[in-house]
């Protein structure tokens, strides 16, 4: 077996398919999937040893299982992290760090350009035990700047963002954090560690729902944060505590997802990049949100800091709600559905989906419009996917 030190030379598509397996007795090539609760001990002084940590090894699956431990070391690995703690799902990452680095007091500046549901997060159940959160414009650099305080613990980012594709400056963000002794998340779900690596970026935890593209084929919900080994120990104790823990078996799915990783995203990004040059040229079609398009605001700064711009086209039609709707109901096979990141398209009308619980004011502050429309571009052939969304767009 290679040792850790080898692994510092292998490139990502080796780690995907190599890392975090140590083979038991029974000699299996494949990775197995340890779906137990327990593990059992020799004597009740081995017992002792490891409950009290003394000594290394398997406890509770709440927090110690292998087939999870496998999938942790593998996404470390191939984010150029010291660690990783599983989660039950993104939502659940996000959670866990809160709880980890929160209190009473602090303050939280996130990016206006985020998924819904952290929006609900940090607005309704955070903010609930004292914590504040201002929300700013994702590259008004002087915006974070003017919102920093001496209490302010976290910056919070989507890059890309969700559903517009905007691009972060990220060492800009991480070096306004640092200057205030603040940690700098981000949310790398849409690009995955084959597309970005933001801990090399300066940022000091990286979160992901492997729901999305580690697994790519809509299976099972999982998260994850990756960072380094000091900061990971404080998310790995809210984790063994609070139980928001991955089920073996999806740990052993993400890990089957993992090696064909880079693949998947090169496909996913290739299809995205046809589709969002063919929406750019239609009638009906007012604007196109696809960091791959050179008039993108984000394109210069994407081709800097990712390997790929991403599966995800969002894009405005005329008609409003009216045309988004027909658009969307007039596709024969592309998925209607919010989840993302599936070799299978999908399609959603964010403003009454994904974005929906939030208020009016804050849609529009998000770029949130009653015309928007979210394709996550699957693996089907390119000219079927475009088929598939001009029935619609023939008809606004």
């Amino acid at each position: 077996m290679h040792s850790q030190n080898d692994e510092l030379e292998y490139q990502l598509d080796t780690l995907a398919i190599r890392t975090g397996h140590t083979r038991s007795f029974e000699g299996e090539h494949a990775e197995p999937i340890f779906l137990t609760s327990s593990f059992v001990y020799e004597n009740a002084a081995e017992a002792a040893a490891k409950f009290s940590g003394e000594v290394s090894g398997n406890i509770y699956s709440r927090f110690t299982n292998p087939t999870v431990a496998m999938f942790e070391k593998r996404l470390a690995a191939m984010d150029g992290a010291e660690r990783a703690v599983a989660t039950s799902s993104g939502m659940g990452a996000l959670l866990s760090v809160c709880m980890a680095f929160l209190k009473a007091g602090d303050h939280v500046i996130c990016s206006r350009a985020v998924f819904g549901s952290i929006v609900a997060l940090f607005e309704k159940y955070v903010a609930k035990f004292a914590v504040d959160i201002t929300f700013v414009d994702l590259n008004d650099l002087d915006a974070w700047k003017n919102a920093m305080r001496p209490e302010t613990k976290m910056l919070f980012i989507e890059s890309p963002s969700n559903p517009l594709a905007e691009i972060a400056d990220i060492p800009a963000l991480a070096e306004i954090a640092h200057a205030h002794n603040a940690m700098l998340v981000v949310d790398n779900s849409f690009c995955t560690p084959a597309l970005q690596q933001p801990l090399k970026l300066g940022a000091d935890l990286v979160m992901y729902s492997a729901t999305k593209y580690i697994d790519g084929q809509g299976r099972a919900l999982g998260g994850a944060v990756t960072g380094s080994h000091k900061l990971l120990e404080e998310v790995f104790g809210v984790v063994r505590t609070l139980g928001p823990s991955m089920s073996p078996f999806n740990a052993w799915v993400f890990l089957k997802g993992l090696e064909t990783l880079r693949l998947r995203m090169k496909a996913h990004c290739e299809n995205a990049q046809q589709l969002a040059e063919w929406l750019d040229q239609h009638k009906n079609v007012e604007k196109v949100y696809y960091a791959g398009l050179p008039q993108h605001i984000g394109h210069e700064r994407a081709t800097k800091q990712q390997q790929g711009f991403g599966g995800i086209v969002s894009f405005v039609v005329k008609g409003g709600r009216e045309g988004a709707w027909k658009v969307i109901d007039n596709t024969q096979f592309i998925s209607i559905t919010g989840n993302l990141g599936d070799v299978k398209s999908t399609i959603t009308h964010p403003a009454t989906t994904t974005h929906g619980k939030l208020s009016p004011e804050a849609k529009q502050a998000a770029g949130i419009q009653e015309g928007l429309i979210r394709v996550s571009v699957g693996l089907e052939d390119i000219s079927d996917i475009i088929r598939d969304l001009d029935r619609g767009l023939a008809l606004i």
